[in-house]
């Protein structure tokens, strides 16, 4: 799968955050949702539109946009 069939970033768009292409679901809400515990399934729900294809872009996209980025120490 490439992230980039689903997710685009244009200025015009929410200040140019990344969101699923055609919509104004930014990548960063679809995160944020399935870091509290939202199931995918319930995604579906909340968001008609939205594909399961849509939300694996978004975490494919998260993790190639860390992959050799700065890391941050986690205080224990």
């Amino acid at each position: 799968m490439k992230w980039k069939d689903y997710i685009e970033s244009n200025p015009e768009v929410l200040f140019g955050k990344p969101v699923l292409k055609g919509t104004r679901i930014s990548v960063e809400l679809i995160l944020e949702k399935l870091g509290e515990g939202t199931s995918e399934d319930q995604l579906l729900k909340s968001y008609p539109n939205l594909s399961s294809k849509q939300i694996q872009a978004c975490l494919l996209f998260a993790a190639q946009s860390l992959r050799g980025e700065v890391t941050f120490p986690v205080a224990s």
